[in-house]
C-alpha cells in the first residue's frame, strides 16, 4: 500500500535530494568529453584495421579460385 505524500512535502524532500549532488566540475567534464572522443577514435581505427585484414584475407581467398 502507498503511502500518500502531500506535494509540499514531495517537493521538499526533491530539494533536500538535488542540494546532495556533487555535480561534475568544468575540468571534469571537459576531460571526461576529451576521453570519450580519444576512446570513440581508438575504437574507430580498431574496427576500420579489423575490416580491412577481413576484406583482404577475403579477397585473397576468392582470388584464388576466381
Amino acid at each position: 500500500m502507498a503511502v500518500k505524500t502531500n506535494p509540499f512535502r514531495f517537493l521538499q524532500q526533491v530539494r533536500a535530494e538535488v542540494a546532495k549532488v556533487v555535480w561534475p566540475t568544468r575540468r571534469e567534464v571537459a576531460l571526461t568529453t576529451v576521453m570519450v572522443f580519444v576512446m570513440a577514435t581508438i575504437t574507430a581505427i580498431f574496427f576500420f584495421s579489423v575490416d580491412l585484414l577481413i576484406r583482404t584475407g577475403l579477397q585473397a581467398i576468392l582470388g584464388m579460385f576466381g
